[in-house]
């Protein structure tokens, strides 16, 4: 059975937000709810890099270990959901992951926060129909034999989203592309080193469509 993951490429990312405006297009959340986000590091340094951050679906995920009403569950292809009529908006999933993935869509009296809502990985949720399902959890896609639209809509495939072996596979023939004869365990300047029949520019991170055309 595959266990579906993502992954993101940090030095494809150009932090264009396509991935965030294809899961508001996808799900219809409410307003304030950012299943997805880009984050930038070093931002205006030498070193800035963006990544895009969701809920990973952790195999061991810190959520489900400390939700008080186990209202979160795991497929079988190793995707994280919860149930929102179980949930209570206690927000204790919140403070325990590491990506910052729950969401709530406000605060009330008393510290209610209203229903968590999070990264589906385009899998939908628990609901009697599909009426149900799109308006609690947005799209089911992965129903449809679909990968979720936020890493189809990558426009430098900088997200990958599928079985944790073939996008590991894919990140790996990047990194040794990029330089790193040993799958990355090197240092930047070992890779810009490493001989010429290797890329020279290693910020030059996405096919250019164009560099036929300009060269022919």
């Amino acid at each position: 059975m595959a266990q579906m993951k993502f992954l993101c490429d940090a030095e494809r990312c150009i932090e264009c937000n396509g991935c965030v405006t294809a899961c508001k297009n996808a799900n219809e959340t409410d307003w304030g709810i950012q299943r997805r986000r880009v984050v930038t590091l070093d931002d205006g340094m030498p070193s800035e890099v963006s990544i895009s951050v969701a809920c990973m679906h952790c195999d061991d995920a810190p959520c489900m270990a400390v939700c008080p009403t186990d209202c979160f569950y795991k497929t079988d292809d190793g995707i994280v959901l919860h149930d929102k009529d179980i949930c209570i908006g206690c927000g204790y999933c919140l403070y325990a992951c590491p990506f910052g993935a729950p969401q709530f869509p406000k605060q009330e009296a008393f510290g209610e926060r209203g229903k968590m809502d999070k990264c589906t990985f385009c899998a939908g949720g628990p609901a009697e129909t599909k009426e149900e399902e799109y308006e609690k959890y947005g799209a089911n896609r992965i129903a449809e034999g679909k990968l979720p639209l936020c890493a189809e809509m990558c426009s430098t495939k900088a997200l990958l989203a599928g079985d944790a072996q073939t996008i590991s596979d894919i990140f790996r023939q990047r990194v040794v592309y990029r330089g790193h004869e040993d799958g990355g365990w090197s240092s930047v300047e070992k890779a810009q080193l490493s001989g010429p029949d290797v890329s020279g520019n290693l910020d030059e991170m996405a096919y250019d469509a164009t560099r036929a055309t300009r060269e022919g």
